[in-house]
């Protein structure tokens, strides 16, 4: 397995739409491996292909405080929501940045497991709000494009200032 480079904000190839996946073989499954060691290392609770510049229709998430609840969607398809929550999101590609963002408390998504097999899963609190935030970034959307453009604009400075004085270290 392997460690791959996390895009961050405002890398223009976070905003390209992914394609949906087609082949499902080896070097796929090696990439969700090196996706999870990526995630589980960064640390966070969800990564999407577009986030290290694949853009291919695949996330992948584990909410859980043990990091022992993996979940793999590819050509990920929100088929129903409902309901709605505001919480604190962060993401790996705009890092040390929260913002409160409203989301769907319930989600039903059909999506494909590592061999191509469709299946469905329902998800609700943080699971459906980690999912909705990964699909946005499939779609070449950041959790920051529901913030103010002002808001957007201090978030832009402030991580080109930590970029500055982390090369000047």
């Amino acid at each position: 397995m392997a460690k791959l480079e996390i895009l961050e904000f405002p890398d223009s190839r976070l905003r390209t739409v992914a394609k949906l996946v087609e082949v499902f073989d080896a070097p796929l499954a090696r990439l969700i491996e090196d996706m999870y060691e990526t995630m589980y290392d960064a640390p966070g609770i969800g990564l999407a292909a577009t986030q290290v510049n694949v853009h291919q229709r695949l996330l992948i998430a584990d909410v859980s405080e043990d990091h022992d609840t993996p979940l793999t969607l590819i050509n990920p398809l929100i088929r129903e929501q409902s309901g709605t929550q505001i919480s604190q999101e962060g993401c790996l590609s705009v890092p040390g940045i929260f913002a409160d963002v409203e989301r769907a408390e319930h989600i039903v998504v059909e999506a494909q497991d590592i061999k191509g097999k469709s299946w469905i899963l329902e998800a609700e609190e943080m699971n459906a709000v980690c999912i909705q935030h990964e699909i946005d970034h499939l779609n070449g959307k950041l959790f920051v494009d529901y913030l103010s453009t002002l808001k957007r604009d201090m978030i832009r400075r402030k991580l080109d200032k930590q970029r500055r004085l982390a090369v000047g270290t």
